[in-house]
């Protein structure tokens, strides 16, 4: 990779000085190449620079952990393979194969964004950051990790793994969304693709969020500016105890509505569905009751004439 120099510092942060930075690039390009990359390649979205099938992993990424998308991305995607074959499919049918991974809303956007692409933009995934985020469902990490690993845009692709190595090792402090971003952003060297996905896969293998690895870290004896400041003597608390524009922690999932609304949605799957149904009913009538509203007001679930719950035709 070509050490990075940058021209100034990003706006509203201390920046390390340019050795310091082409040190932090060189280390990282060298762990990911010795090793990681290929197992982390197996991963089958990374076979991929189809701008479509990104998104597709993406939402599938959003919240659901990425052993579990392995097992399913290659079955949707084969389900699904243009925003066409989704959009003629129907929203039953993504909803169906989509059961099981989660946050059902994200199946209801996808589709939603397979429409608007057919209906606007002759069925293909736009190349521009404005673009992509006028896109039902597209936010401003998925619309960067389009352009990064479809279209090797000179883009910072920042989700949680990428958002605590740039507070640990590289600002030394918590970093706000727009900060962080801009810093991702100006941070980008040699092929796009590749150094997003070395910074992301070293949040998520070695600068973890509970347990990071210091001692065996490429990056602690020389280019953690966390690091820097605790050998030095001073007080630093974790940099990324501070949450620097990523998600929140996860809220208990048994018994939430979450769960709930996931249980509706599967027996919605194999049929129309009764509230009063056996498979229903040791929950909480008024809850559930409130939860099927929800669900149907959301577009994900539909009432038949005679009250029963469906799937949406």
């Amino acid at each position: 990779m070509v050490p990075l120099v940058l021209d100034a510092p990003p706006r509203g942060l201390s920046s390390p000085s340019a050795v310091d930075r082409a040190d932090l690039v060189g280390r990282l390009a060298s762990w990911w190449r010795g090793g990681p990359r290929a197992e982390r390649d197996a991963l089958p979205w990374r076979a991929t620079r189809d701008p479509w099938a990104v998104l597709v992993s993406e939402a599938m990424l959003a919240q659901t952990q990425a052993a579990r998308v392995a097992e399913r991305y290659p079955e949707f995607l084969a389900a699904f393979p243009t925003p066409r074959a989704m959009a003629e499919s129907g929203v039953a049918a993504v909803i169906r194969a989509w059961s099981g991974l989660g946050y059902n809303r994200r199946a209801l956007a996808l589709f939603r964004l397979a429409e608007r692409l057919v209906a606007s933009h002759g069925e293909a995934v736009p190349a521009s950051l404005d673009e992509l985020l006028a896109l039902p469902g597209v936010g401003p990490y998925t619309a960067r990790a389009v352009l990064a690993f479809a279209f090797e845009e000179r883009v910072g692709v920042v989700d949680t793994n990428i958002a605590r190595v740039l507070a640990r090792a590289v600002a030394g402090a918590p970093l706000r969304p727009a900060p962080a971003q801009r810093l991702a952003d100006a941070l980008v060297t040699g092929p796009p693709r590749e150094w997003n996905l070395a910074l992301m896969d070293f949040g998520a293998l070695v600068c973890r969020a509970r347990d990071p690895r210091c001692g065996s870290c490429p990056l602690a004896e020389h280019a953690c500016a966390w690091q820097a400041a605790r050998r030095a003597g001073e007080a630093v608390t974790d940099p990324a105890r501070a949450r620097s524009g990523t998600a929140p922690p996860a809220a208990r999932f048994v018994g939430s509505d979450r769960e709930l609304r996931g249980r509706l949605l599967r027996a919605a799957c194999s049929g129309a569905v009764r509230l009063e149904a056996a498979t229903l009913s040791d929950l909480d009538a008024v809850r559930l009751a409130a939860l099927a509203a929800a669900l149907v007001a959301e577009g994900l679930l539909a009432r038949t004439e005679d009250g029963a719950l469906t799937l949406p035709r």
